[in-house]
């Protein structure tokens, strides 16, 4: 029997991104971004800041949304929107642009978790090719600016967390590390392009010893700004003769402290599926390291697209499509949230 047709719009505002795209099913039909640039001169977000962009962006970002996915405002089934965790500010807009769509055209409303939204996106679709999802059990290693996690997913909406940062995230750890050499923000993607022409093995940081499957990064950066700046009395020039071994080593020991714990939870927990979600999974190290150690393991890997690996409403969309057929729908009073709930 055809499955019958059913097209999301989601929208994304949990940050400094704006972004809205539409879903017909699981498939994707557009995704559109619009990056917020102003943040790089403070070296990190600007909540309200972040909130008036968003202002100006949220409807040219969705017509454009509409108008790439070649349909008509009217075929759209239900809107889904990033509830939270993130900046009240920013998820204020999305929650009530989404809230005067629902009303206007009286269509559902559908609030998504992000973090959820992140795991979800390895279920994305798109028109021109075959794709392969994980299938249930798996464990999701979602690692990005604002959260680092190992989570086991059940089915579509029913997760796990099983560990998690008890202090930075891996994403904060990246941007702090980038800002102590004098790179730019976001510092993760520069670091990570240096990377490759410097040494992993040049410079060693001790890696925090935290009990159960947690993270903690905040020691790893302290180590390292004490490291620069003790080799910066003594060579004035230390970063700028060493800052490719330095991002590479860096850049090593995040990504083996995390690959570290997921293996564990792996072996604890009897799954051998594993998929990573978040921003800082389009690190290329990372995925390479996770290869090699999935390969020797045994272990089935996926990873998201890095398109849909940042913060992007095409993972709205999904998770809000999945909702949908589950008739999970949003009353109007619902509220942003700023914490973690899954």
């Amino acid at each position: 029997m055809k499955q019958k047709e059913t097209i999301i719009l989601g929208i994304e505002t949990s940050c400094d991104d704006t972004s809205a795209a539409i879903c017909k099913n699981d498939t994707i039909l557009s995704n559109v971004i619009s990056n917020q640039e102003v943040h790089n001169q403070y070296g990190g977000v600007v909540p309200e800041l972040a909130s008036r962009a968003h202002q100006q962006n949220i409807i040219p970002v969705v017509d454009k949304a509409i108008k790439d996915a070649g349909i008509s405002v009217n075929n759209i089934n239900a809107v889904a929107f990033t509830g939270g965790p993130g900046l009240i500010g920013a998820l204020l807009v999305g929650s009530s642009f989404a809230k005067g769509f629902s009303l206007a055209k009286n269509i559902p409303l559908i609030e998504v978790d992000h973090l959820q939204a992140h795991v979800l996106a390895h279920f994305i679709k798109e028109t021109s090719e075959w794709h392969k999802s994980p299938l249930f059990p798996f464990l999701c290693l979602l690692v990005s600016g604002g959260n680092s996690q190992i989570i086991i997913v059940e089915d579509y909406f029913n997760m796990k967390v099983i560990g998690q940062t008890i202090d930075d995230a891996a994403g904060e750890a990246y941007d702090k590390c980038a800002k102590i050499m004098g790179l730019p923000y976001p510092g993760g993607p520069v670091i990570d392009k240096f990377s490759i022409y410097g040494s992993p093995n040049a410079f060693k940081f001790s890696k925090p010893k935290v009990d159960n499957l947690n993270f903690s990064f905040s020691g790893l950066k302290t180590a390292f700004l004490y490291t620069v700046r003790d080799k910066i009395k003594e060579d004035a020039q230390f970063i700028k003769n060493n800052l490719f071994d330095l991002c590479s080593s860096i850049q090593f020991t995040i990504n083996d402290i995390l690959i570290e714990k997921l293996v564990i939870a792996a072996k604890s927990t009897n799954i051998n599926r594993l998929a990573i979600s978040g921003g800082v999974s389009a690190n290329s190290a990372l995925r390479s390291q996770l290869t090699e150690k999935a390969n020797k393991l045994g272990y089935e890997l996926f990873f998201t697209k890095p398109k849909f690996s940042t913060d992007n409403a095409a993972m709205v969309a999904i998770a809000g499509y999945f909702k949908y057929r589950k008739k999970k729908f949003a009353e109007q009073n619902c509220t942003p949230y700023a914490r973690n709930i899954i």
